[in-house]
């Protein structure tokens, strides 16, 4: 018998987010999503790299992730592929990231999209900026990994 509790498939992950962002802290949340968004999600029609997240007037919101309208449906129940999403979070978390974000100036970036027990997840990070030398010093040290394994490799 399978365990359904770590059920968990991967749809989509921001890679950039992690090479211009330098990320603190990891959430959970939910999305509140419409039938035809769940369907184009299912099928991985989903472009995280230019979203982020806001807290307005104490609630989450996700916005500027692009879901793709679902194909295989008419176009009158199709949804908007760039519509503001709310975020499903505690209280508790909201009311943290508010801190956070007004005090420190931090920003939410989606990281991945990913299907849980049947529910689609987002991971939010929150983040922040990378400068240009700090995305040096990752490529850089990114190279000397690869040429290190390739020596190990070797030999």
């Amino acid at each position: 018998m399978s365990d359904k509790g770590e059920s968990y498939k991967l749809i989509s992950d921001n890679r950039q987010a992690r090479f211009r962002y330098e990320i603190l802290e990891t959430y959970e949340a939910g999305i509140e999503l419409k039938g035809t968004e769940v369907k184009s999600i299912r099928v991985g029609k989903v472009n995280l790299r230019d979203g982020y997240g806001l807290i307005r007037g104490g609630e989450a919101w996700l916005l500027n992730v692009h879901i793709s309208p679902y194909q295989n449906i008419n176009e009158y129940f199709n949804h908007d592929p760039r519509r503001n999403r709310k975020l499903l979070l505690h209280r508790k978390e909201i009311n943290k990231l508010t801190g956070k974000l007004e005090q420190q100036g931090l920003t939410l970036v989606p990281l991945k999209i990913y299907l849980k027990r049947g529910l689609v997840k987002v991971s939010i990070g929150l983040g922040r900026g990378k400068k240009l030398h700090d995305k040096r010093e990752t490529i850089k040290r990114r190279q000397d990994q690869r040429d290190m394994a390739r020596a190990i490799k070797r030999y």
